[in-house]
């Protein structure tokens, strides 16, 4: 059974201020992310389902026209194809699942 530390996997950093530590399964993806005070995930879209869950801070979460406020302890759900955005105003961590695996975050 694969066994991770995830304070000490590299991380990856998709735009500023954003580090996500990923692990793949053979059909899901997931993915830890550290994100600083005011930084943004920016819109995109992808295929994949995903879930996530706001371990500490919030994340103002922006899926297709809508807008929500996520705090720690709350949980979301984006569809596979929808285009989405995040803003932290605090440094927030989450979990997110994907499915099937990103393939992008190898």
């Amino acid at each position: 059974m694969p066994y991770y530390r995830i304070p000490e996997m590299d991380p990856l950093s998709p735009a500023e201020g954003v580090e996500i530590r990923v692990i793949h399964g053979e059909r899901m993806t997931l993915a830890f992310f550290r994100v600083s005070a005011g930084a943004r995930v920016p819109e995109h879209a992808h295929p994949h389902e995903q879930i996530g869950t706001v371990i500490r801070g919030v994340m103002d979460l922006a899926v297709g026209d809508e807008t929500f406020t996520v705090r720690t302890g709350d949980a979301y759900h984006v569809p596979g194809g929808v285009p989405h955005s995040g803003y932290c105003g605090e440094e927030t961590e989450l979990v997110e699942a994907f499915c099937p695996v990103r393939e992008d975050m190898r």
